[in-house]
């Protein structure tokens, strides 16, 4: 048994898929397939139940993975002793981000981590917030930037800053008053990210109204296409305050909101992680090199 054939059991029962889980562990199907195999003829206990259409895990698997886990967690926490040894943020830190803040924050956070930590080698993966929270609890990031909350017992989270909304529309649109209000918002038929993008629900509970149905919004994969439809009048939109100077005059006329319409970013982790001390470094290498437009939080900021 080595730790390679926990890693593999633990991202079996994560991913629920033979190849998912292969994909995850940068193998192929038939070798994590084999371990396992190796693993449950070894310990002389079927650990999953095979179907043509899933995977599940039996009553001693899940023990076995819950002790699994644990393993992985105390070798990640033997391996932050030569960390510390060699100084804070030293060697790899994978990092996740979503994917309506990472375009427009990274170029900013990326050469600062460099310039205070340069013997950091930052790993950033970007995607939507449920899949960095499944990579976050199967120890394959370090720490997420999203958007808060996130409602997750298995995680601790840090607020980092607070960032306003913006209304985008076509130029020449209709006549609006400078800065909007949250009554301006309603009932309007706004152009919305695609399901899983959490910024695509902060949108709608600003603009839905009982009589909206969820089949009448636009949707689009990134902010960018949303640019490009609201460039060509398709319609309006809200973006967060970081990506409006992508926006502004490229055919599109933005608009500040109200104070307190947006969102909240914060960084976020696995409970048992044990680098505590470089996650604090990075929340202040990020509050010390914010863009502009966002205001950072501090401890006497918070509610």
């Amino acid at each position: 048994m080595t730790l390679q054939d926990l890693r593999y059991l633990v991202a079996l029962v994560d991913h629920g898929h033979f190849g998912r889980a292969a994909e995850a562990c940068h193998v192929s199907q038939p070798t994590l397939s084999t371990q396992i195999k190796k693993l449950e003829a070894q310990l002389g206990v079927t650990l999953f139940e095979r179907t043509n259409r899933s995977v599940r895990v039996t009553a001693y698997g899940e023990e076995v993975v819950a002790r699994a886990r644990q393993i992985l967690t105390d070798v990640e926490a033997i391996a932050n002793v030569g960390r510390r040894v060699a100084g804070p943020l030293v060697g790899t830190f994978s990092l996740g981000v979503i994917p309506t803040l990472g375009p427009y924050l990274l170029p900013w956070l990326v050469p600062a981590l460099n310039s205070d930590y340069p013997e950091l080698r930052l790993a950033v993966h970007e995607d939507l917030t449920a899949a960095l929270i499944e990579r976050l609890v199967s120890h394959r990031l370090d720490a997420a930037l999203v958007a808060l909350p996130v409602e997750d017992g298995r995680l601790e989270m840090l607020p980092l800053f607070d960032e306003p909304f913006w209304f985008a529309e076509p130029k020449g649109g209709e006549a609006l008053a400078e800065v909007l209000t949250k009554d301006d918002l309603r009932g309007r038929r706004l152009l919305v990210l695609t399901e899983g993008h959490c910024m695509r629900d902060q949108v709608l509970s600003l603009c839905r109204t009982p009589d909206r149905e969820a089949e009448e919004d636009f949707r689009a994969t990134s902010l960018e296409t949303i640019r490009q439809m609201v460039a060509t009048g398709m319609g309006s939109t809200l973006l967060p305050a970081m990506a409006v100077e992508e926006f502004r005059n490229r055919g599109v006329t933005v608009r500040p909101l109200d104070a307190g319409l947006g969102r909240r970013i914060g960084l976020v982790w696995r409970r048992s992680y044990p680098r505590s001390r470089d996650l604090q470094l990075v929340a202040r290498t990020l509050r010390n090199h914010l863009p502009r437009g966002v205001s950072s939080l501090v401890a006497k900021d918070l509610p």
